[in-house]
């Protein structure tokens, strides 16, 4: 496959520029994952079956130790499956090569860590800037784009402010709109509340569940934290590197 057309599976346009497809956003078919070898080999994921379709918002649960974090890595083409089979839009990205992989991800996915990993001698306008930039695309656009995505996560007045003058909900902020500035098809976050208060937490998973239902994001999520959970559609326990349990949640009376 082509960079070519790995690149042309998403656009500064935006996720909903792109057709719909009845094929699954994401698909792991009987994926297990080894590290070590010999007597120091451990399996961490044992032939994960799991498909989630475009606009999904999905939590993913589970203990330390459960696969969670190794699904979530296989997931954003940041590590490849031992064995089986990572579709992405039908693309087996298993058989990618690393430079399609990062194309993969820089045209498709948007991450969102605990540890905000931003710049931090740089103004919140330029970190979101960044994904932009490694696209190639001109200045002036990033900015436009970067302002945009600050004023979504209600940042609009900060861009000049750099880490070090933002609060911690503030930084998440920053780092949810350097993930959408691009308009990726799927959001990844890893615990993305673990160093914020409840009240922030909560304002957090409100904007992600905005981002998903306004912008049609999908959103992946993991979190040891079953509050947080709670704001997703789908809840996904993981338990000895398997799928313990595959929760949906009724949809709430319209009236």
């Amino acid at each position: 496959m082509s960079t070519r057309s790995i690149a042309g599976t998403g656009s500064i346009a935006g996720a909903g520029s792109l057709s719909e497809s009845a094929t699954p956003l994401i698909q792991l078919r009987g994926v297990s994952k080894t590290y070590g070898q010999g007597q120091a080999a451990f399996l961490a994921l044992k032939g994960v079956d799991l498909s989630i379709d475009r606009g999904d918002f999905v939590a993913i649960m589970g203990p330390s130790g459960s696969g969670k974090s190794t699904a979530m890595n296989i997931l954003g083409c940041l590590d490849r499956p031992s064995a089986g089979e990572y579709l992405f839009q039908g693309i087996p990205v298993q058989l990618l090569e690393r430079n399609q992989r990062a194309l993969l991800r820089r045209y498709t996915m948007g991450f969102v860590f605990q540890g905000f990993n931003l710049l931090p001698r740089t103004s919140a306008l330029e970190n979101v800037e960044l994904p932009l930039l490694y696209r190639g695309v001109a200045a002036r656009q990033r900015h436009v784009a970067a302002r945009a995505a600050l004023e979504r996560v209600g940042l609009t007045g900060w861009e000049s402010h750099s880490p070090a003058e933002l609060s911690g909900g503030q930084l998440q902020r920053v780092a949810i709109a350097r993930a959408i500035v691009s308009q990726p098809l799927m959001l990844l976050a890893d615990e993305p509340t673990g160093n914020l208060d409840t009240q922030r937490s909560h304002e957090v998973m409100e904007l992600l569940a905005e981002l998903n239902q306004d912008q049609g994001i999908s959103v992946i999520m993991v979190t040891h934290e079953a509050e947080m959970a709670a704001h997703a559609r789908r809840i996904v326990h993981f338990r000895d590197g398997q799928v313990a349990r595959d929760e949906i949640k009724e949809p709430a009376p319209c009236c």
